[in-house]
Formats: C-alpha cells, structure tokens, sequence
C-alpha cells in the first residue's frame, strides 16, 4: 500500500477520528457511512504498516548499539 510523499501519521489518525465521528453522529446516509468506513480501515492499514516499519528501525538501531 503505497503512501503519498506527504502522508503524515498524525493526520492520518486525526482523519480517522473525524470519519469516525461523523459515522457515530448518525447524520450520514449509509453509503457514506460505508463509505468512509472503508477510508478509515486503508488509513489504519497505512498507519499499521508505518508503525511496523518504525519498530523494525527501532530494532535494528538496537541491535546495532548493542554491537557497539
């Protein structure tokens, strides 16, 4: 899943919790609640998978000072 070279992990989370509080205001129509349910998952898919590539940095930073 590819990201846009400006993709920030803090406005990705903010962005979720605006779909989701337009989801739980219950004033969408529920093709757009759908809708932006499945924006929300691909962007907690996006930050899941920078999450995942920041721990093995982390990791591998770790590992490499304990070789020191």
């Amino acid at each position: 899943m590819a990201k846009k070279p400006s993709w920030k992990y803090e406005q990705t989370v903010d962005r979720v919790e605006e779909i989701l509080a337009e989801i739980e205001s219950g004033e969408l129509e529920l093709s757009e609640v759908v809708s932006q349910f499945a924006v929300a998952v691909e962007s907690l898919q996006q930050c899941e998978d920078f999450l995942a590539q920041q721990r093995e940095q982390v990791e591998l930073l770790l590992e490499n000072l304990g070789d020191i």
